[in-house]
């Protein structure tokens, strides 16, 4: 007797999230950005005691640990970037990320700062989306133009084009005839109105 059946029974089933792309997004950005604010504490932590330590010449952090005071949003500032991260499309939440971490690594902000960069990185994204979107639409429209304009059909109904007429004259026969050319270039096709019976 095989035990397969058995393994496959205590699986958990795959269950697909209930959860919108954007409830997906709004928690992913919002845990990018305490993830950021804790290492920017980390940071500060380390930069703070270096300076310590460089003053007072002996280092007593292993000695006693203090509970350091974390900084956290206060509820309007943490609703209105909620708000805003919820405006983000899916397909822009991992440039976002990017660019947030890439703006991180190069400024180095303290910690207080890092939400207003975070909405900085937020307003860019929104901007780019609504370009995105205002382009799209821009070439949408072109998409659905009518290709002929309106003078162009009643052109083609009222006159031909014989772009080997017979009756085309040849710089060599003015030259030959000491007669003036015509103002037609020579190049162009002849256009003749249509003969109405």
């Amino acid at each position: 007797m095989s035990l397969i059946p058995w393994l496959r029974w205590t699986e958990a089933p795959p269950r697909l999230s209930s959860r919108s792309p954007a409830e997906m997004v709004l928690e992913t950005l919002m845990m990018e950005l305490a993830g950021q604010m804790r290492e920017a504490e980390r940071q500060q932590r380390e930069r703070s005691n270096a300076v310590r330590k460089i003053c007072t010449g002996v280092d007593y952090s292993w000695l006693a640990r203090t509970s350091q005071p974390t900084y956290d949003l206060s509820p309007g500032e943490r609703l209105q970037l909620e708000d805003i991260c919820a405006k983000i499309h899916p397909s822009y939440c991992g440039p976002a990320i990017l660019r947030f971490r890439q703006l991180m690594a190069e400024q180095e902000p303290e910690v207080w700062e890092v939400s207003r960069l975070f909405r900085s990185v937020l307003q860019e994204v929104l901007e780019k989306m609504k370009q995105e979107e205002e382009a799209h639409k821009l070439t949408r429209q072109w998409s659905l133009r009518p290709r002929g304009s309106l003078a162009l059909a009643t052109f083609k109904t009222r006159a031909r084009i014989f772009p080997f007429a017979s009756d085309i004259r040849t710089i060599s026969e003015d030259v030959e005839r000491d007669t003036q050319p015509r103002t037609r270039t020579w190049s162009m096709p002849e256009f003749q109105a249509l003969k109405e019976d």
